[in-house]
């Protein structure tokens, strides 16, 4: 299983460096990013792909907006919950 979360950046804002424990997919779908990861820096333009690794931190920032599309998996990755144990999202029937 996997999980999409689209992001909307507005103009100035930024993610300050964090990981998750997933492998993380970004799509920037508009408008136009800087990404710090392993003391590296890209600009990126709609339509550029980043992945980063569980646990690998990272940094996204947009000065003129962006949005974007964050795909992570698999969901939830080991170590999700801080809690212990392995919680899985509900189903419905259908």
């Amino acid at each position: 299983a996997a999980r999409a979360v689209v992001i909307g950046l507005e103009p100035g804002q930024r993610l300050g460096e964090h990981e998750v424990k997933e492998h993380a997919f970004v799509l920037v779908l508009d408008g136009s990013v800087e990404v710090e990861a392993g003391g590296e820096t890209a600009q990126a333009a709609a339509g550029t792909l980043f992945m980063f690794e569980p646990e690998e931190r990272h940094a996204v920032s947009s000065s003129d907006g962006a949005r974007l599309l964050l795909l992570l998996a698999p969901w939830p990755g080991p170590g999700h919950y801080r809690g212990g144990g392995d919680r899985r999202e509900p189903t419905t029937a259908g």
